[in-house]
């Protein structure tokens, strides 16, 4: 495949290109889908969308493809492009591999991690303490402090299958972090992997990482009986 020349760039017209288009609207949708503004079972409608985000059709086609690619959203009978719902048994199968893979994250972080690493994950917790009370900061100082430490497990599959996962766990809504007791709960977790890692102790910083996971699965359960946001049936009976 040939290398495109940069001796002579094209000019910035300031407009964006379809591709482009295409990615913001895939990077919006997917914050919607986050913060919980589209939820499961929403429709999604091109002609709507377009309007909404202001752009063309295309771009947004696009955008739903992508979603669809990553497992977000899927094509119904007469219904069209909706956002998953899970059925209990995928909660359970996506926190399961939650508990896999972040136990073995922090267990190689406890071998791996420099103190520099370390350092940054008490920085990130300090500033979690600062702002409990704020769910939208709490929630991305707690990703940040998760996605840190996968990081400095030093195993770039282990990181690429977390972000996977992550992405499927979109279409859940809104953190568990809503909730100010599972809030404070969080606080003491974080301290205990902390605690772990600082020691080098990986048996404990697994332990105390599926604590962790476990303790956020029921929350999640227990948030998605009230709000009727998963599915009853089972797609895999």
């Amino acid at each position: 495949m040939a290398i495109p020349s940069t001796a002579n760039p094209p000019a910035d017209t300031g407009q964006r290109t379809p591709l482009g288009q295409g990615q913001t609207a895939f990077e919006r949708l997917l914050a919607e889908i986050r913060t919980g503004s589209l939820k499961p079972g929403d429709r999604l409608t091109e002609t709507e969308l377009a309007q909404r985000l202001g752009i063309s059709r295309t771009p947004v086609r696009e955008a739903i493809r992508q979603l669809e690619a990553s497992g977000l959203v899927r094509h119904l009978p007469r219904i069209g492009a909706t956002v998953r719902r899970l059925d209990y048994a995928e909660v359970m199968e996506l926190y399961e591999m939650r508990v896999v893979l972040e136990g073995t994250a922090a267990r190689m972080a406890a071998r791996a991690a420099s103190d520099i690493e370390l350092a940054e994950l008490e920085e990130i917790h300090a500033e979690f303490l600062k702002v409990i009370a704020d769910p939208r900061q709490a929630f991305a100082l707690n990703r940040q402090f998760h996605v840190t430490l996968t990081n400095a497990a030093k195993n770039r599959f282990l990181a690429q299958s977390m972000d996977g996962l992550e992405r499927t766990l979109l279409i859940l809504g809104p953190s568990t972090l809503v909730n100010p007791d599972r809030v404070q709960d969080v606080v003491i977790e974080h301290e205990a992997i902390l605690t772990a890692l600082k020691r080098r102790d990986g048996d404990a910083a697994e332990a105390a990482m599926k604590t962790h996971v476990e303790a956020a699965q029921r929350e999640r359960l227990r948030q998605l009986r009230q709000t009727g946001g998963m599915d009853g049936r089972s797609d895999h009976a």
